[in-house]
């Protein structure tokens, strides 16, 4: 796999300049004065996740040497301008200045439209570019269509021949669901603070919207709490398979929060309750049924631990967690786990989780939780997130429907569907296969809105993306296992169902490929998708 060259914050700067709507703008040098030939423009419709509405037509827009990025005064509309910027000068090799007022080139404005707060239109002619957004995320999101009409070697950090055009015509976009994310588990193998930004800017790409983080588990605690300092020192000194594990101090987190913020992704935080605990039954013995503290544990299997839920001090611990990761987190959720709970009984687990959700509420954060949580009585608000398989059983799809109709909202990861972590087949050396192998196509080819049979279409919030990493533990095991699914989900939780075809998207995916090459980002070639030719 090809090195990941661009640095997070140069990534980041150029996303930042797609949501805040620049259009381009400037009369082209003598030089640069070739003519445009709207045929080598990449169509406005081949687009990832595709877009609620695309109108072709017209002269194509060419940045040259003499292109300006004009913003709005807003501050988050500069911001997102000097991403924009940061993207296409080292390829380009021109200056791009970013600039306030009017006129031709690339244009960001902020300002009403009749799209939602995530929405925006790109108009693309002769004269420039022009992405308009009510909100600053809406801009960035338009910031990302941008670069994907580009030619994929804009994404390269030296000079490139080009032309640089845009093709003709106006897209008005918005996303079909609030919610969608994409889980990192940094309990099993430990990923440094600029590893998740790479993976926060690789999300951002697709207009992803959520990160959530897997802070807890049996083989890793990887967040700071003060009142509880072994937690992180003692349960985040070792990870699955061994090794030195790691954690997230408090300002390191903030970090990771902010950086996700200025990609207008918000972090959910989890810590995984009552079970896959042993990290912190390790770190405190008084947390144990028994007073006596196992070891840390380093194997992959599930289900064998659980706090003590008889015990007053394990409120206290609970409240503690919540308290100081609240405190840390802007977003409106955090994710209390609740799977695989096989070692507390389900009268205790009742108990535990009931009480626990009214700590989150107490808190001003509104709960998540695995799906497991509709077998306990869900808080006003909260959301399930549905993991279960197509062959889950009727009962326990039908809990989770019931659980929806009564107001509970769902989050659907589908773990053979929306799993990163599931071998594409038998051969895929990363990965596990307890939900079977899970290919490109079966990734894709679902629909959220008719999933979950008994869920009535409005209680779907979204959809998520999760990745587990027991047996990943680089970037580079990362991307491989990402891409290309993380797009296709992306396309389920934003494109219009209208939009959902396989056919027409195993080629729109396929011409991501040489976009991820100029990234240094590595994938699984799927036999399925017809890839560019070498």
């Amino acid at each position: 796999m090809r090195p990941h060259r661009r640095t997070p914050r140069l990534l980041g700067s150029l996303l930042l300049v797609a949501a805040a709507g620049i259009s381009v703008a400037g009369a082209a040098p003598v030089a640069d004065a070739e003519p445009a030939d709207s045929k080598s423009a990449t169509p406005l419709d081949r687009v990832v996740p595709a877009p609620a509405s695309v109108t072709s037509g017209g002269s194509p827009y060419r940045i040259t040497s003499g292109t300006r990025i004009r913003v709005d005064d807003s501050q988050e509309a500069r911001r997102i301008g000097e991403y924009l910027a940061a993207v296409l000068r080292p390829s380009t090799g021109y200056r791009l200045p970013v600039t306030s007022g009017g006129g031709s080139g690339i244009r960001l404005k902020l300002g009403p439209t009749s799209l939602g707060d995530e929405g925006y239109r790109l108009d693309s002619g002769g004269s420039g570019v022009t992405i308009t957004a009510r909100q600053p995320a809406g801009l960035l999101h338009g910031v990302q269509t941008l670069r994907q009409l580009l030619p994929a070697s804009v994404e390269k950090d030296s000079a490139q021949p080009g032309p640089w055009l845009v093709a003709g015509g106006t897209i008005d976009d918005e996303p079909r669901y609030g919610y969608r994310g994409a889980m990192l588990d940094v309990s099993r193998h430990f990923f440094t603070v600029d590893q998740v930004k790479r993976y926060i800017d690789q999300l951002a790409l697709y207009k992803v919207n959520k990160l959530h983080l897997h802070l807890s588990d049996d083989q890793g605690w990887r967040i700071a709490v003060d009142s509880w300092p072994r937690l992180a020192t003692y349960g985040g000194s070792t990870q699955a398979g061994g090794g030195p594990g790691g954690y997230y101090t408090k300002a390191d987190y903030q970090e990771i929060v902010q950086y996700a913020a200025s990609r207008y992704l918000e972090v959910v935080p989890e810590i995984d309750m009552p079970g896959h605990t042993n990290a912190a039954l390790a770190s405190y013995a008084e947390l144990n049924c028994d007073g006596v503290a196992p070891p840390l544990y380093t194997g992959t299997d599930v289900g064998f631990s659980s706090l003590c839920v008889d015990k007053p001090v394990t409120y206290d611990f609970v409240d503690d967690v919540i308290r100081e990761l609240a405190a840390l987190t802007p977003g409106k959720y955090l994710h209390i786990g609740g799977d695989e709970a096989h070692s507390t009984s389900h009268e205790d687990y009742v108990k535990f989780m009931d009480r626990v959700q009214s700590m989150v509420a107490k808190y001003g954060k509104t709960v998540i939780g695995w799906h497991q949580l509709t077998g306990a009585t869900p808080a006003k608000g909260a959301l399930a997130q549905y993991w279960g398989l197509d062959s889950t059983s009727a009962e326990e799809k039908e809990r989770v429907a019931a659980a929806a109709r009564n107001g509970t909202g769902i989050v659907l990861s589908p773990a053979d569907r929306a799993y990163l972590d599931m071998k594409y087949t038998e051969d895929t050396p990363l990965g596990l296969d307890w939900a079977g192998y899970v290919e490109v196509r079966r990734s894709y080819d679902w629909d959220p809105g008719n999933y979950l049979p008994g869920a009535p279409s409005s209680a779907v919030q979204g959809v998520e993306a999760p990745l587990w990493t027991e047996t990943l533990s680089t970037p580079a095991h990362l991307d491989y296992m990402t891409f290309p699914r993380l797009p296709g989900v992306a396309e389920l939780g934003w494109s219009p169902a209208s939009t959902h075809d396989w056919d027409a998207y195993k080629v729109r995916l396929a011409a991501q490929a040489p976009r991820w090459d100029a990234l240094g980002i590595g994938y699984y070639k799927s036999p399925q998708v017809p890839w560019p030719a070498e």
